[in-house]
């Protein structure tokens, strides 16, 4: 049971419309301080929209969000304070090609944080050692591979010191020898005891670092549980179909 003091994020009956498509249905979570949450469920389901509005990349009509007790709101100053303390990493590492690794690296925690030049590079350094690439410091994204692009991409948003982590399918865009890689580092981070909600299509991940899973399917949440129950015993059909057709490690 979570209490107000080690609730990360509270969302209750949200629900998102793109035009007259209801993308999120009166969905509700809770996520505590440290814990692991996987979504998954078939493309479409509402899972990328679903971490999406927690950092405002996508505006929700009704319901509301909490983010380490923060409401989420049309607020400026809310949308900021929220972005300073949630780190996001995408499908598509969102690199900038024109800067080196360290200054994709340093750019947000000197502009937002307002870190000098050298704490800065100093901090770049330590993460760009946890994701284990720190000889790329001085190379253009275009010369590393997706794995190691999206190694980047988590250093760099791990440079803003986050206290909650968003994957939105982080390995979905790497060839098959790369996924492993970027998967070593999330589980990394979760034995460090980040808070983290991961939308991925990994479910040898999900059962490995879990917490707890959700499954979406048409824009709600039809089924959470632990890996073990999850995975052993899924209640909904539509969640045993969407395991009959996974690969699960």
């Amino acid at each position: 049971m979570t209490t107000s003091s080690n609730v990360a994020v509270t969302i209750d009956r949200l629900n998102k419309y793109y035009g007259t498509y209801h993308a999120l249905r009166d969905v509700s979570l809770h996520v505590a301080k440290g814990e692991k949450v996987v979504l998954c469920g078939p493309s479409g389901s509402g899972k990328s929209t679903l971490i999406r509005c927690i950092n405002r990349l996508e505006a929700h009509e009704s319901g509301t969000i909490n983010v380490l007790g923060t409401v989420l709101d049309d607020k400026t100053s809310h949308i900021d304070e929220i972005r300073r303390e949630v780190g996001m990493v995408f499908q598509n590492f969102n690199l900038f090609p024109h800067m080196t690794i360290l200054e994709n690296c340093v750019l947000a925690p000197m502009l937002v944080r307002g870190a000098s030049r050298r704490e800065a590079e100093e901090q770049a350094m330590y993460f760009l050692h946890k994701v284990r690439i720190p000889e790329q410091a001085m190379k253009f994204p275009g010369e590393l591979s997706g794995g190691q692009q999206q190694r980047v991409a988590i250093a760099r948003a791990l440079c803003m010191r986050p206290s909650i982590m968003l994957f939105d399918e982080p390995t979905s865009a790497l060839d098959p020898e790369m996924v492993s890689e970027v998967l070593d580092v999330m589980v990394s981070l979760a034995l460090e005891g980040m808070t983290m909600i991961c939308v991925t299509h990994e479910m040898g991940f999900a059962r490995q670092v879990a917490d707890r899973v959700m499954f979406m399917d048409c824009g709600g949440i039809v089924e959470t549980g632990t890996p073990k129950a999850f995975f052993g015993n899924p209640q909904h059909q539509r969640a045993r179909d969407f395991l009959s057709q996974v690969r699960v490690h």
